[in-house]
């Protein structure tokens, strides 16, 4: 047998062999810093909870988009605080008014509702002098009297004894207490822009009358200590104060990229969330049902892929058991990257999985017809191969293409209009679609080959359905 087709064969065994081990329940494997045990199951699947928000403005005010999507990216950050597993959060409908948010596997409402909807605060927080601020991330306990004034009711003029009790908003429970210098309320603009010496990203913000005057006297002051800009109890930036900024205007710099600049610059803009939501509709989602719907699907599929298998190999024979083979390998494979990427798997999801299957199907079907049709004709099994996959190859490549390109405009629709159920199709049928490809050129023709060169079977073409 020709090398080349015996190193084929190994890459494809040794592919199959490592999603099997992937697929396999409860692998204990790390992929891009991530736990891989299991499949992530949607909202659908193993119930969980739905939030549907939707901008809370007099009727016929126009929304913002960019504030909606600053509001969709805080609700992001406060759900993820929650620990739940592949959360969904997306604008919904046609002026993108609303955000829906589900978190499967969670049971609190009550609780998911207030996190969700907690104003976000965001402050400027003294440091005191000789000390460095705690790292970025870390939560700390603030004193502000009065979170809706720009200079939270002259905290430095009264600071807090040293049994002050924190804020209700405050979840920290021990370290000492900080006093903050003024709110977000102070901030009027955030951008990103290049230093002029070193080319690196960093922020300048603008402060508003009040905020301008508190920031001079405070930096006037403490040159050389650090001011800490603080956002839902959590230090996002501490710098240090390298002159006094008398003209309401300064810069944070630091080790930022493009992208972590702008992440830093939208939180500065909008600490507080930039329009007021409103819960439509809150609901709990029970797993019942996706467990009985998905055990009859999971019947159904094994009941239809059965009957398929039983065609394939009585009604091709040899090349069917191929097929079969090469199906298996499909499925692994794409199981394996579902897993990895990850895909979170609901019930639509499935059934987008299963259609791809289908396609899997039909191009070996195409292949295998061709394949008969030159043996007719006197071409001997060596010679048949090649023009068959040559002949099936523009059918194959066209109705693969028509499907990439549905996926897509189902995709858009359901990012365009909220509609998670046909984005998850849309994705698994586009994954699976893809893989199916690659089986039936690659893992078909080279089992096929395979089959030719080591069995004599060139004599017996009542194993090919002739």
């Amino acid at each position: 047998m020709p090398s080349h087709l015996i190193a084929k064969m190994v890459m494809i065994m040794l592919v199959a062999a490592a999603a099997g081990y992937v697929v396999a329940p409860n692998t204990d494997l790390r992929f891009l810093g991530r736990e891989v045990n299991k499949f992530n199951q949607g909202l659908d699947l193993q119930g969980g909870i739905q939030v549907l928000l939707e901008a809370d403005l007099p009727e016929g005010t126009p929304v913002n988009t960019v504030a909606m999507e600053a509001a969709k990216g805080i609700v992001e950050r406060r759900v993820n605080g929650l620990g739940v597993s592949e959360p969904l959060i997306q604008l919904q409908g046609e002026n993108r008014r609303r955000i829906v948010v589900e978190l499967p596997g969670y049971t609190d409402p009550a609780q998911a509702v207030a996190t969700i909807k907690e104003t976000g605060l965001l402050e400027f927080v003294i440091i005191p002098p000789g000390q460095l601020p705690p790292p970025e991330e870390t939560e700390i306990r603030t004193y502000c009297p009065d979170v809706t004034r720009v200079d939270c009711g002259n905290p430095t003029k009264s600071p807090p004894p040293a049994d002050a009790t924190v804020p209700t908003t405050d979840t920290v429970s021990a370290g000492p207490v900080y006093v903050t210098l003024m709110t977000g309320a102070a901030l009027s603009e955030a951008v990103v822009s290049p230093n002029p010496t070193t080319g690196q990203p960093e922020i300048a913000f603008r402060l508003g009358s009040e905020g301008a005057r508190i920031f001079a006297e405070h930096t006037s002051a403490n040159v050389g200590n650090y001011l800490a800009i603080v956002l839902d109890k959590k230090i996002i930036s501490a710098p240090r104060i390298e002159s006094a900024i008398t003209g309401g205007e300064g810069v944070i710099n630091g080790n930022f990229t493009l992208e972590s600049a702008n992440a830093l610059a939208l939180q500065l803009r909008y600490g507080a969330l930039p329009v007021p939501l409103k819960v439509l509709e809150s609901r709990v989602v029970g797993p019942s049902l996706g467990e009985d719907s998905l055990s009859r699907s999971l019947v159904a599929g094994a009941i239809g892929m059965t009957i398929v298998v039983m065609f394939m190999m009585l009604y091709y024979r040899l090349p069917g058991v191929v097929a079969v083979l090469a199906i298996l390998t499909y499925a692994l494979i794409t199981l394996a990257l579902f897993k990895l990427i990850p895909v979170t798997l609901s019930l639509a999801g499935i059934a987008g999985f299963l259609l791809s299957t289908g396609s899997a199907l039909d191009a070996n079907i195409l292949i295998f017809e061709r394949l008969k049709e030159e043996l007719r004709n006197g071409r001997s099994l060596r010679g048949a191969l090649e023009p068959a996959w040559r002949r099936a190859w523009p059918s194959i490549r066209d109705s693969n293409i028509a499907t990439v390109i549905i996926c897509g405009i189902l995709y858009w629709f359901g990012s365009a209009f909220g509609a998670s159920i046909v984005q998850g199709f849309a994705v698994t049928l586009f994954i699976g679609v893809l893989i199916s490809l690659f089986t039936a050129l690659f893992v078909t023709r080279t089992f096929l080959s395979a089959v030719v060169e080591w069995f004599s079977v060139a004599d017996r073409p009542a194993l090919f359905g002739v």
